[in-house]
């Protein structure tokens, strides 16, 4: 088929709209500020060096790209079929074509090779001594972050000094997870039985910031569920946060237990089994509340005699709240809308002292940790020492408030797909086990008593 007539006109037409639909389209692109978990604004060493590599590996496509699509454009139009042309002579190979188009390549890909491999060795490299420590275990589906420089165990929001080095020691306790966070640096996948190293530096010309931080690897029905938040905060002000959080939880209301009531006469009583198992170890269908009987609150002088002593040192000043809530931008607020059909009983006011007794023997200390808190010394769960100064509840899925914490106890499998923590709702199905929670269950108002409680641990 003959080229239409003036093929240099329509060609430099056709280049000429492209040009025009292609810049604002890269103009649009380019706006990262509109994406605020952008890897093309980073904020550490390791994030620019990923960058800088990217932004090198660009231009030199972009070039061999144009190189490529030139030639192929004027082969076209040079060796285009014209009427009453000559059939174009057949040749068999040519040497000297073959060896530049094997040479060519291959100094293209040690302009490739070299930087990539140089950004390798230095991201892989092994950070220096004075780094700051952080342990971080992978969890189906939340994360736990312990600095072990300071003794301090926390889950779901990382703090970080801004202009110190943090060295990263990543860790699985199941299945494959990976840790990322956009705009300071990463991903690293977390392997079962092995421990990978992350680190990188927090820019000093940084202000206080939050980030968003998420896991990269499918890890189950709650991987996209399996959120984390980042804090960058001057070194002061995280020295003040990590001596706050080793420090026992606080309850500012006096819960120093009452004297016991006069010993029984000695009767022999089954050992405690952990919450949650049956004798066997198998899960139980409902959670194990003790003593209070089908959730009713008439065995409250029961549970005071039983309820421990509350450690009551530490600070609580504001030191432990370091970060402005108004500094919170909207992308690090979860708007993750409640699930239909679950409900609390409005009007309820909690009682934190109440719900420090009722917790210190439900099934919650089980699972969880609150230094402070002799009963609470399981370790399925999140830590929970300093859980009132979270933003965030569920590993970043629901804010931190009265209405998420009591919607998380009363159901929380109904709040979050596949999550370990039993459904303690009284009169609630599982929606794992399709069981009704009856015996042992809490009402509303002990769940009320219980939200209290965790939100006074600042």
């Amino acid at each position: 088929m003959p080229f239409p007539s003036r093929p240099r006109r329509q060609v430099a037409a056709a280049l000429a709209g492209a040009a025009v639909l292609a810049v604002p389209l890269l103009l649009a692109a380019c706006d990262v500020k509109s994406y605020p978990n952008s890897t093309f604004l980073p904020h550490s060493e390791f994030g620019k060096a990923i960058d800088d590599l990217w932004n090198l590996l660009l231009q030199l496509g972009t070039l061999v790209f144009v190189f490529v699509e030139g030639l192929l454009v004027y082969t076209i139009i040079k060796y285009r079929r014209r009427p009453g042309a000559a059939p174009p002579r057949h040749v068999h190979g040519n040497t000297t074509l073959e060896i530049l188009w094997t040479v060519i390549p291959a100094v293209i890909l040690v302009f490739i090779a070299v930087p990539t491999v140089k950004t390798i060795f230095k991201t892989e490299a092994r950070a220096s001594a004075d780094a700051l420590q952080v342990e971080v275990y992978g969890h189906q589906w939340w994360w736990e972050f312990r600095y072990p420089q300071y003794g301090v165990t926390t889950a779901n929001e990382l703090y970080l000094p801004i202009g110190r080095k943090v060295n990263f020691a990543l860790r699985t306790q199941d299945v494959l997870h990976s840790f990322w966070i956009p705009q300071l640096g990463g991903k690293r996948d977390l392997i079962s039985n092995h421990t990978n190293y992350l680190w990188f530096t927090p820019d000093s010309t940084m202000s206080t910031s939050a980030w968003n931080g998420t896991c990269n690897e499918y890890c189950g029905a709650s991987h996209a569920n399996m959120r984390f938040r980042v804090f960058v905060v001057p070194p002061a002000d995280f020295a003040r946060w990590a001596t706050h959080q080793a420090s026992p939880a606080v309850f500012p209301v006096s819960t120093v237990a009452p004297p016991p009531p006069p010993a029984p006469a000695p009767a022999a009583t089954p050992a405690r089994r952990p919450a949650g198992r049956t004798a066997s170890g198998a899960a139980d269908a409902q959670p194990l509340v003790r003593p209070v009987a089908n959730g009713a609150l008439g065995a409250q002088a029961a549970a005071d005699a039983d309820a421990p002593t509350i450690v009551q040192g530490g600070s609580q000043a504001p030191d432990g709240d370091v970060f402005p809530r108004d500094s919170l931008r909207p992308n690090n607020i979860p708007t993750t809308p409640t699930p239909d059909g679950l409900t609390f009983t409005p009007g309820l006011v909690g009682d934190a002292g109440r719900g420090q007794k009722i917790y210190s023997i439900s099934a919650c200390i089980g699972c969880h940790t609150i230094k402070g808190n002799p009963s609470s010394v399981g370790i399925t769960g999140p830590n929970l020492t300093h859980v009132g100064s979270r933003f965030t509840i569920a590993a970043g899925l629901y804010p931190n408030d009265t209405e998420h914490l009591r919607l998380w106890i009363k159901n929380a499998r109904e709040m979050k797909d596949g999550v370990l923590m039993l459904t303690l709702g009284l009169n609630q199905i599982d929606p794992q086990t399709g069981i009704k929670v009856t015996a042992g269950g809490l009402t509303d108002q002990q769940i009320a008593d219980i939200a209290a409680y965790l939100q006074a641990l600042k």
